[in-house]
């Protein structure tokens, strides 16, 4: 047998292979090994040439490696990636990362939400990020037609990565139909996709807090809907001085129409324009109203009352019989019994941009100017019907987090919000690595935060790290203390130490 040209292989290879390929020479002679030339090429070949390699194989009868016949693809080398490209470490535009000190600030708000939806006897539910696009298109409204993340599947199915949250509450409630006892009080925080124009506040991601009430129809419900916004905005030093809710009415904007016969079906566009009207000039309003189909008449009756800022403006205008009337009379009236009459305000443009609404709505707003609606929400009487279900009685509203921490930002009322533990723990010694898992696992089973130091590092680094975390205590695990049972403890605040048996640590 001739020597084997060892020279052809990967020198890791040959280093490898040839005491081997020497003993079958010296021992087994006779036999011959053929070696495949493509697989001990001197030049590492790239990913096309392998392809090419492989698709020659198959085409003269071989299998390819992702065959189920033979074992030759598994003789294959790899590809080998002869440059990597250096990936955009950026997340998606109008996405966020969350690190760890964002997602403490997220958290803590989050919090806030859950909290006040339970101070309300509210419970908690979610629905999938990706649902039916059909969901969102039937009763909407253009814009979110326009924004939707959407896409056909696999399965030949338009599906939607959710805009808002409503449209699922509505699924999830027809779905579980008769079992369900009202009224419902439901709260979810989810995030919400759309793909808009980017401005101080709006990203294409973002996080909404709903609450919402089903089967009351009794302007009770939105009162206490405001309430829960109110008390959210108390919990984290927010004041009436700073904020304040626009309240009106679908209702006002039904009756205007009504008077210059719009036909009905004219509603929700003209919902969708009016709802710009403190985004783009009065100008571009009047076109896009006209487009709608409106009378120059109609609109200018209809922007004149669209102006009111006085309910009892309103009363003259509209008269008193009216249900829009009726209603914002009572929503005030009950204002001051819930305490926050003075949060609230009428004004009679807000009509919110989505066309499933069918009364009461309300936009909550800082009152320098400065930011986009922070929240805003109302009635939604018939939109069970618009998904093939029974209409129930509802409303509701969505809260970003994106608005309130601009908010937070502007006013200076950000929280601190450090890493906290209760204790770092650190053994001293290699040998009692375990020690010091035991110690952590004793803290942790009595519901202490325990940072457990997991390689040999100083005492230097062991401090730092400590009072980066925020910690109460530095449980330190020695020779000498544990020989005793016992370890070291120093209360970092006050510099206290003194040594305790394990079994009395608490």
């Amino acid at each position: 047998m001739p020597p084997f040209p060892s020279s052809l292989l990967n020198p890791r290879l040959s280093f490898s292979l040839k005491p081997l390929f020497l003993f079958i020479q010296s021992s087994i002679a006779p036999l011959q090994f053929p070696v495949p030339r493509q697989l001990i090429s001197a030049k590492p070949r790239n990913f096309s040439s392998l392809a090419s390699v492989q698709s020659s194989a198959i085409d003269n009868g071989g299998s390819s490696s992702g065959g189920g016949g033979g074992r030759s693809g598994a003789l294959s080398p790899p590809p080998v990636a002869e440059e990597f490209q250096r990936i955009d470490v950026n997340p998606p535009k109008g996405t966020r990362d969350f690190p760890p000190e964002d997602m403490r600030l997220r958290n803590w708000l989050f919090n806030h939400f859950r909290e006040v939806s339970r101070l309300f006897g509210f419970e908690e539910v979610d629905y999938p990020v990706l649902e039916s696009e059909a969901l969102f298109i039937r009763k909407a409204g253009e814009e979110i037609r326009d924004q939707l993340y959407c896409f056909e599947d696999r399965g030949n199915r338009r599906v939607a990565l959710r805009p808002e949250l409503t449209p699922s509450l509505a699924r999830l409630v027809i779905q579980k139909g008769k079992s369900l006892s009202l009224p419902l009080k439901w709260f979810a925080v989810g995030q919400c996709w759309r793909y808009e124009r980017m401005t101080r506040g709006r990203r294409r991601e973002h996080y909404q807090w709903n609450m919402d009430i089903l089967g009351v129809p009794e302007v009770t419900a939105e009162a206490e809907l405001i309430s829960s916004i109110v008390t959210f905005f108390k919990r984290i030093g927010i004041s009436e001085s700073d904020v304040g809710f626009k309240v009106s009415s679908r209702k006002v904007l039904q009756e205007v129409l009504r008077c210059y016969s719009v036909p009905e079906n004219l509603f929700g566009k003209v919902c969708i324009v009016i709802d710009k009207i403190e985004k783009i000039p009065i100008d571009e309003i009047k076109r896009e109203l006209k487009a709608t189909g409106l009378s120059e008449e109609a609109i200018e009756e209809l922007l004149q009352v669209l102006s009111i800022k006085s309910l009892t403006k309103l009363e003259e205008i509209l008269g008193g019989s009216g249900e829009a009337i009726a209603d914002l009379k009572q929503l005030f009236l009950l204002a001051e019994k819930f305490g926050y009459s003075e949060w609230i305000q009428f004004d009679a443009s807000v009509v919110r941009g989505l066309a499933y609404y069918t009364g009461i709505v309300f936009e909550g707003f800082d009152r320098e100017g400065k930011l986009r609606a922070i929240c805003g929400g109302g009635r939604y009487d018939r939109l069970l019907s618009t998904f093939g279900g029974d209409d129930i009685p509802a409303c509701g509203f969505g809260f970003g987090d994106a608005v309130i921490v601009e908010l937070l930002k502007e006013k200076g009322l950000l929280p601190e919000l450090s890493l906290e533990v209760d204790n770092i723990v650190c053994a001293l010694d290699y040998d009692l690595q375990g020690v010091a898992a035991t110690v952590a696992t004793k803290l942790r089973g009595k519901g202490q935060s325990v940072d457990l130091v997991l390689e040999s590092k100083p005492l230097k680094w062991v401090f730092k790290r400590a009072a980066r975390a925020n910690a109460e205590r530095l449980i330190l695990v020695g020779n000498t203390e544990w020989q005793k049972g016992m370890v070291g403890v120093k209360i970092l605040s006050s510099g206290e130490q003194y040594e305790i048996k394990l079994d009395e640590l608490e």
